[in-house]
């Protein structure tokens, strides 16, 4: 699987947004330097995530963005979803739709199994816990599993 840089700097916008709930709206410009964002990127990703229902926008002095919801009511998957579509695709088709024959068959359900972990994973974890740097101790496990942040 990978993660765009959309999706990265989604997240981290809204983890900004989360950190920054009870202070009010925040500027574009703002989260953009907090996370070392290009801020015209980060405009359009802020408005694919208003357009998602996700944040909410106010013009003017006071103006800024913020969550639509509670932090803790977010998850990962919600904001990778706004901005990138599903989660796990091959070739750009979601696994159901896929069909496979001979010694390939086995693929589907691979495929389906890897989109269950990740739903598992991101939909597992919501914003408000990203934050406070608090993940569920199953996300946490994992990485201490031998191998976790060496490449292969």
């Amino acid at each position: 699987m990978r993660i765009s840089a959309r999706a990265d700097y989604a997240v981290r916008a809204a983890l900004q947004l989360a950190a920054s709930q009870e202070d009010g709206p925040l500027k574009a410009e703002a989260i953009a330097e907090a996370q070392d964002i290009p801020h015209k990127f980060l405009e359009g990703i802020l408005n694919d995530m208003r357009r998602g229902g996700l944040v909410l926008s106010r013009r003017g002095l006071n103006g800024g963005y913020r969550l639509a919801r509670p932090a803790g009511a977010i998850s990962i998957a919600d904001v990778i979803r706004v901005v990138d579509g599903p989660l796990v695709s091959v070739r750009g088709v979601r696994p159901p739709d896929l069909s496979y024959t001979g010694p390939a068959q086995a693929l589907l359900p691979l495929w389906i199994a890897l989109r269950a972990n990740v739903r598992e994973i991101l939909d597992g974890v919501s914003l408000a816990e990203v934050a406070a740097s608090d993940l569920p101790a199953e996300v946490s496990a994992l990485t201490r599993t031998p191998g976790a942040w060496t490449n292969p």
